[in-house]
């Protein structure tokens, strides 16, 4: 399959959803859903919620009528990046080529930017009229899901104890841990929300969370590679940025020879994950393959 255009393809259905469910920037609250707006159409993938799609059309499952909920973890996923990016946290100018939002718009107005997606989000996830065939329980359990992937125990706790280690030598298996919770549980949450809501069984949600669980780490693995040898203008952000910070990444713990050996060995390890799976979960293979090789 061609996996540049099946992430197009679904690329554009979440953005079209997005465009949908986001209010327009008018009315006495224009200035805030500017914000928001700025921050959510200033490009990226859709990596998350095309990843919840794969999963359920695995599963032979149509993820189409939960789009609107689906397109719930964008929107954590751009507050993550919002309040990341501000002077307390990283302190980064760009994002995706373009000045960040605190940078636009001001600290205030990017936190509560932020802050309006987490909530509308989980509005979105609740909301049983825009994705009325799903039932009760499994609303439930996604929320849970989700809610468990980003709070203190997930990436809300990684970010956390990536601060508070900035400028300090940490253990490769802190370092696992911390980016298991910071990048590796929203990633895992995505996969599991579409196999919730392709109805998988046991057997298939766990081979499902374990492909999540290592793509979760190959995506952090190959962040920290594109850091040292990425194309600043392919990235939409300078390079070198773990370093001047003197953070703990795999590059630092591992050199670059070993690293990338590892990013191939995870990306392999999650293939081999759904290897139970049929041809429905080629997509899922071919964006573990994508996420090795992507350059930004």
């Amino acid at each position: 399959m061609n996996i540049k255009s099946y992430l197009e393809e679904k690329r554009l259905q979440v953005e079209k959803t997005l465009e949908n469910i986001l209010p327009p920037a008018e009315g006495p609250l224009a200035d805030h859903f500017s914000a928001m707006r700025y921050s959510l159409f200033a490009g990226g993938k859709r990596i998350r919620p095309i990843l919840a799609m794969a999963a359920a059309e695995s599963l032979e499952s149509d993820p189409a009528p939960y789009l609107p909920l689906i397109t719930g973890l964008e929107l954590i996923h751009t507050y993550a990046l919002i309040h990341d990016d501000l002077p307390a946290m990283d302190d980064d100018e760009l994002r995706r080529g373009k000045p960040t939002c605190h940078k636009i718009f001001g600290e205030a107005a990017a936190i509560l930017a932020g802050d309006g997606m987490l909530s509308y989000a989980f509005e979105l996830l609740s909301d049983r009229d825009l994705t009325a065939g799903l039932p009760d329980e499994d609303r439930i359990l996604i929320i849970q899901t989700i809610s468990r992937a980003i709070g203190p125990k997930g990436m809300v706790g990684g970010q956390a104890l990536d601060i508070a280690n900035e400028d300090r030598k940490i253990s490769f298996e802190t370092l696992r841990f911390l980016h298991s919770c910071k990048t590796g549980a929203l990633i895992r949450a995505s996969v599991q929300t579409g196999a919730i809501i392709g109805k998988a069984g046991d057997d298939q949600f766990h081979a499902l969370s374990e492909y999540a669980n290592r793509i979760g780490l190959a995506f952090q693995i190959v962040d920290d590679l594109l850091d040292v040898e990425g194309n600043p203008e392919k990235l939409g952000k300078s390079t070198g940025a773990d370093l001047a910070r003197r953070k703990s990444t795999y590059p630092a713990h591992l050199g670059l020879e070993e690293t990338h050996k590892l990013a191939r060995k995870t990306v392999e390890d999650a293939i081999d994950a759904i290897k139970s799976f049929d041809r429905n979960a080629e997509p899922l293979r071919e964006i573990a393959r994508y996420i090795y090789y992507r350059d930004s």
